[in-house]
């Protein structure tokens, strides 16, 4: 068999990014709306500083309006609350993202429910999940978490129709794995949600026309696991350090060499999912905004 399709992350939520700014134009143009997201860091942690500023670069270059709200790791909990009403209150936030993880003193699952459901754009908020469970519509829909929204529109994206298929989601975490299990329901698949205590997790693997890796262990879905041709997700950013020394590498929660010569196609890691979780989050920004004015929402 030749090897996997690459199914490149990177250049779709490029596209995905043009199409949100131009749906931004045309909103600042025939309503007068334009989308704003505030994102809140508290503490200094490395990875979500970063993740923060490509957030805020790439919110700018959308045409969207981007506030930052920055918090020392020793503020309590109250006042990151009243932050977070605060957020709730401004007209000029759509769009609500308080980054994880939080410092340990805090409740995360108390923060994410004090946000508004709409302007929810990381779709965690309980009413949303339960929307998702239940396929809310129309002024129901839920906001869909940003990492399973776009491992499903790069899965539409490479095979067209879902229905029928057997997917599949190694991980049950409430960001990932039970979201992407709803997701794929909603699109027709039949759905195995796997994790650590499975057994015989390589069997249930093997199964999979649709395999959505989300468990954050480096490399532990090899390529004997995986069904000749089928389509694998790579969820997984995993940091290995290099040996003796050497630059340290990102890699999946594939063994991306060995499941290349047996899958159909596979995201990369890195340039497949993480492109697009931004992307999407951008996406969800404009959908919050349309829905709190009253506009029907563009379908991205």
């Amino acid at each position: 068999m030749a090897s996997a399709v690459t199914i490149d992350g990177k250049a779709f939520a490029a596209g995905l990014r043009e199409r949100v700014a131009k749906e931004v134009t045309k909103l600042k143009a025939e309503q007068g709306l334009t989308p704003g997201l505030a994102v809140v860091l508290v503490g200094e942690d490395p990875a979500s500083q970063v993740y923060v500023r490509s957030k805020g670069k790439q919110t700018v270059e959308t045409g969207m309006n981007s506030f930052e709200h920055k918090m020392d790791a020793s503020v309590s909990q109250e006042e990151l609350l009243a932050k977070v009403e605060e957020l709730n209150a401004d007209p000029a936030v759509h769009g609500i993202l308080v980054q994880l993880p939080l410092p340990s003193h805090m409740d995360d699952l108390a923060v994410i429910d004090a946000i508004d459901p709409a302007k929810d754009v990381d779709g965690f908020h309980a009413i949303n999940a339960g929307r998702l469970m239940t396929g809310g519509k129309g002024a129901a829909a839920p906001m869909v978490p940003c990492t399973p929204l776009g491992c499903l529109l790069l899965l539409r994206d490479h095979l067209g129709s879902l229905s029928g298929l057997t997917a599949v989601v190694v991980g049950r975490s409430n960001i990932v794995g039970k979201p992407m299990g709803q997701l794929l329901l909603q699109e027709s698949c039949t759905v195995t949600t796997a994790h650590s205590r499975t057994k015989d997790l390589p069997a249930v693997c093997r199964e999979a026309d649709i395999l959505v890796a989300a468990v954050g262990r480096p490399e532990m879905i090899r390529g004997d696991w995986i069904k000749p041709g089928a389509t694998v997700i790579d969820v997984g950013i995993n940091r290995i350090e290099g040996e003796a020394g050497g630059k340290a590498r990102l890699v999946g929660d594939v063994a991306t060499a060995e499941a290349r010569k047996v899958a159909g196609a596979i995201t990369p890691v890195p340039g497949g999912v993480g492109p697009m979780t931004i992307a999407c989050l951008l996406a969800n920004t404009v959908t919050a905004a349309c829905r709190q004015a009253g506009i029907e929402a563009p379908d991205f």
